[in-house]
Order: structure tokens, then C-alpha cells, then sequence
């Protein structure tokens, strides 16, 4: 119940793609139109009827004291002619969303907010049923369906442009990451969620929130990962121009839950929950709506920004000893949230060594023997496929010098659909030398190399053609700028989105966009 008593007013109504809704005093009904669509079909009043009763029965999940119940309207002869839902009304100036507009969020709010959601995750149904709706496939074709009923609703160059660009790296994203989907679904965390949580439904009373409306048409798009329900919210918030709460919430919902995911899982949620937002607002347009036009390029812009941080890279950082390429390999990795693995550090591992414990083998010999190498490329590969497939961009940290290991780097990069970027760091011998022999006074590195060695393992380095070479003789800044320039080449689908003839897509910023 809200905790004060609504203030009278006159009657008032409000519309939305699927429903008239009547605010009376201190209650609210909800009538649904006669609609039809692609995927709801409300044309029949015994379809109504059923809809009103299950979007009762679903939202007392969540708000068991303000849904009242199902009201017949009946006409002369008492027979039934449609159906109502009936509500408490909830004050406007609780509304979530009017307190992200206005600046009033209470602090706190955002965290019981997360509590309360967390908390139903942890007790909404689950089922072998409700699994199969958060498959990577299952996934896939919510995107195509999506795609398939957005295609009528664009009508300018620019938004077809950036429907075209979504399409490519929300199918890049899901193409290499089935494990993900896979692990989630292991984790339990796959429930019968809300479906539609908007800040416009959620009210922060006094004694806690209530939230209304969930997705009731469509038991399969209420199912889904519970990072997927959340995800509706923060992409909202982001909308509303609040990203810092989105973040607030996602986190706070994380901890609730004792979740852990790779940030690109969350990116893609987001940007499917804001191109499905999109759909509805385009089909609100088409029944005359004058601001949701807008509105729906708004969430395209979003969904389109979110997948761009999707992108999952492989990022091979070589070069002899003494070039700067583990410095520049940690900055980059630090840069870009990327996992660093290094061979330096893997060699040890396979050996049962401390990182910092001293190898005292020569090149070719002990742990430095050629079997010894192979197997700890093998096991550096076999550690960046386990991170590259659940959606977390790897920088492995080694020489590259024998053109064998890069081609099975190239490979792993081709199997788990992922950008792959080779990067030579070169120097003079000289520095290199100097380097070397630094690190090895201050003894807090894993590598064992000496300059005689460095000399020799950069004399044998097969030619790279494919790799960007990069001075490191210089500052550190402009030795991460050609390195971050050559990251942003790699992405395929800003290549070929520059390649277009017509200019109108826009990989790296907002596209001009209208949607009916």
C-alpha cells in the first residue's frame, strides 16, 4: 500500500502499445486493447480475460498488496463485454523514474531496490523448461526475432545503418560464447523473472518498493538469466540519463546475490533488453504516438553503444626480451579490462616454480628446452580459450618469436570468434641490454633472461609481417597509443562499416536515426 493516502484528483488516462489505463482516486484499472501483434494477440475478450487474470496472479509475486483483483464489465443483460485489472493506485512522486529525473533518489534506495530483486531471484521458479530459454541459441533467436519485427518499423538511412551494426555484434558476441550461456544455466541462475522491470513501475514507498507490471503475455520472455531481469532496469536508468545508478544496481545485485560474470555478458544483456525496448517504442509510434519515435532512437543509440563493448579480443604483445613488451602488455590490459596471461609466468607454473624462484637454465635447456616451450604455449592458449569463450578479452604476454605458436594463437582467435590483435614491441640491443640487466637487479621479475640470451631469441624471431610494430624506445603514452590505435583497427565490423559507400554508419558514435 502506498504510505500515505493519494491525493483526489480528477479522473485521468493513460495509454500505453497494449493497454488504456484509468486513474480513479485512490485505484488505478487497466483495460486491455483489442490488439494484435507479432507476438501478442489480444483481439478476443476471453484472451483479454485470461490476461487480465495472469498478469494478477504474476505481479502478486512481487506486489501481492496492490493488484485487487479482476473486474467484469458486464452490460444489460449481465453478460461479461471485457475485463478489467484493478490496482491501488501508486503516488506519482515515488515513481522511480521521476526521482531519477527530478535528482530526488533517497540515498539507500538503489540498494534496497537491489535487495528486493536479488530476493525474488533467489525464490522465482526455476525448471529444466525455464533453462532452455537462456541457451546461447535460445538467446540468438530472441535477437532474430527482434531484427525480423524492427525491420518494418525503420524508415530513415541512418537507423538501418545502426540496426545493421547491432546486428553484426550482437551475432559476433553470441557466435563464440556458448560456454557462457552454458555456465549460467549450471549456476542456477536462470529463473521466471519480471520480464519488463522500467523504472515507471517501480515506487519507492516508505516501507520498501513496490514493483508492478511485469511481463505477463509470454511465460518464455519472463524466463531468462536473472542478469537479463536486472539488466532491463539498468538499461532504463542509463535511458533516463543516470548511468551511475545502473552501475549502483548491477552491483549492489551482484553482491545480493553472490553473482560474478564477465562484463561483456552484462553489455549484451543490456543492449537486448534496450533493442527490445526499442520494438515497443516503434510500434507505439506506429499507433501515433509522437514522442516514441525518439524515444525508440534513443535505445538503439544504447543498444548499439553497449554491444560495442561486447567485443572479446585475443591480443598477442611479443617482441624480444628487454622491448617493453610485458610493461606494455599490463597497461593495455589494464586499459582495456583485459585478463594479462604471461609465458613467463606459465613456464614456472608447469614446472612447480615459484614465479620468482630462479630457473638457472640456458636457452634450449631445462625449463627453457623446446618441449618445455611448447608445452607452455599450449598451456597459455588453453588458459586464454577457457577466458576468450565466457566472454573475457585475453592479452598474452610472450615473444612470439616462432611463427608455429602464432599460428595456433591465430586459430584459437578464428574458433572462439574473437578480434585478434599482434603487437611487436622493438628496440634497440642496446636498451634492451640495459633493460634486462635492471630487472635482473631488482629481482621481481619471473623472467630468467640475460642480455646474451635476448640477443639470441631476438636474432631468431621468425619475420611478422601481420604484426603493428611498435617502438618502445619512447614515452609510454605514445608506445599505448599506436597500441590502442591498432586494438581499434582490429575490429571487424568497424572495418567494414567504414568501407560502406553510403557514410552513414557511424561504428564509434551516435548514428542519425528515426524509427516510425
Amino acid at each position: 500500500m502506498p504510505d500515505r493516502p493519494v491525493p483526489r484528483s480528477p479522473p485521468t488516462v493513460h495509454e500505453t502499445h497494449v493497454s488504456t489505463v484509468f486513474l480513479v482516486g485512490d485505484h488505478a484499472a487497466k483495460l486491455k486493447k483489442p490488439v494484435r501483434f507479432p507476438f501478442l494477440d489480444l483481439s478476443t475478450r476471453e484472451a483479454r480475460e485470461r490476461m487480465c487474470h495472469r498478469e494478477v496472479e504474476l505481479n502478486r509475486r512481487l506486489s501481492p498488496d496492490v493488484y485487487l483483483g479482476v473486474f467484469d464489465i458486464v452490460g444489460p443483460d449481465g453478460a461479461p463485454r471485457d475485463h478489467l485489472v484493478v490496482m491501488r493506485r501508486m503516488p506519482d512522486g515515488r515513481r522511480l523514474s521521476y526521482l531519477v529525473r527530478a535528482g530526488k533518489v533517497p540515498p539507500g534506495a538503489l540498494q534496497e531496490l537491489a535487495h528486493v530483486i536479488a530476493s525474488f531471484h533467489s525464490r522465482a521458479e526455476s525448471s529444466d523448461t525455464i533453462d532452455a530459454a537462456a541457451t546461447r541459441d535460445a538467446i540468438a533467436g530472441r535477437w532474430e526475432t527482434g531484427f525480423t519485427e524492427m525491420a518494418p518499423l525503420i524508415v530513415t538511412p541512418g537507423a538501418k545503418a545502426l540496426e545493421d551494426e547491432i546486428e553484426a555484434r550482437a551475432r559476433r558476441y553470441l557466435a563464440g560464447r556458448e560456454a557462457i550461456f552454458a555456465a549460467r544455466i549450471d549456476e542456477g541462475r536462470i529463473r521466471d523473472g519480471h520480464g519488463d522491470l522500467l523504472a515507471d513501475d517501480v515506487f519507492m514507498l516508505d516501507d520498501g518498493p513496490r514493483i508492478l507490471d511485469c511481463l505477463e503475455f509470454d511465460d518464455e520472455l519472463r524466463y531468462g538469466d536473472t542478469l537479463a531481469d536486472i539488466a532491463f532496469l539498468a538499461m532504463d536508468l542509463e535511458r533516463l540519463g543516470a548511468p551511475g545508478l545502473a552501475r549502483e544496481l548491477l552491483t549492489f545485485h551482484r553482491g545480493y546475490g553472490d553473482d560474478s560474470y564477465p562484463e561483456t555478458l552484462a553489455h549484451q544483456y543490456i543492449a537486448l533488453r534496450a533493442h527490445i525496448r526499442a520494438k515497443v517504442e516503434g510500434l507505439r509510434a506506429d499507433q501515433g504516438a509522437p514522442a516514441a519515435g525518439e524515444t525508440a532512437r534513443d535505445l538503439l543509440e544504447l543498444a548499439a553503444a553497449h554491444l560495442r563493448r561486447t567485443r572479446v579480443a585475443l591480443v598477442l604483445v611479443g617482441g624480444a626480451p628487454g622491448t617493453g613488451k610485458s610493461t606494455l602488455a599490463a597497461a593495455l590490459a589494464t586499459e582495456l579490462d583485459m585478463v594479462t596471461l604471461r609465458t613467463d609466468e606459465v613456464r614456472k607454473d608447469l614446472a612447480g616454480m615459484g614465479h620468482l624462484e630462479r630457473a638457472g637454465a640456458g636457452l634450449d635447456h631445462g625449463i627453457y628446452s623446446e618441449d618445455h616451450t611448447h608445452a607452455t604455449y599450449a598451456e597459455i592458449l588453453d588458459r586464454a580459450r577457457a577466458l576468450l569463450e565466457v566472454g573475457e578479452s585475453v592479452v598474452l604476454d610472450a615473444s612470439w618469436a616462432d611463427e608455429e605458436f602464432r599460428v595456433a594463437a591465430r586459430a584459437l582467435a578464428e574458433e572462439t570468434v574473437s578480434d585478434l590483435v599482434e603487437l611487436r614491441c622493438a628496440v634497440a640491443e642496446d636498451i634492451a641490454a640495459e633493460r634486462i640487466e635492471a630487472r635482473a637487479r631488482r629481482g621481481d621479475d619471473p623472467s630468467d633472461v640475460t642480455p646474451e640470451i635476448g640477443t639470441q631469441i631476438g636474432r631468431r624471431f621468425d619475420p611478422w609481417p601481420q604484426a603493428v610494430t611498435i617502438p618502445t624506445d619512447g614515452s609510454r603514452s605514445d608506445a599505448m597509443e599506436v597500441a590502442l590505435a591498432a586494438f581499434r583497427d582490429a575490429d571487424p565490423i568497424a572495418r567494414s562499416a567504414t568501407c560502406r559507400a553510403n557514410g552513414t554508419f557511424s561504428p564509434t558514435g551516435p548514428a542519425a536515426t528515426s524509427v516510425r
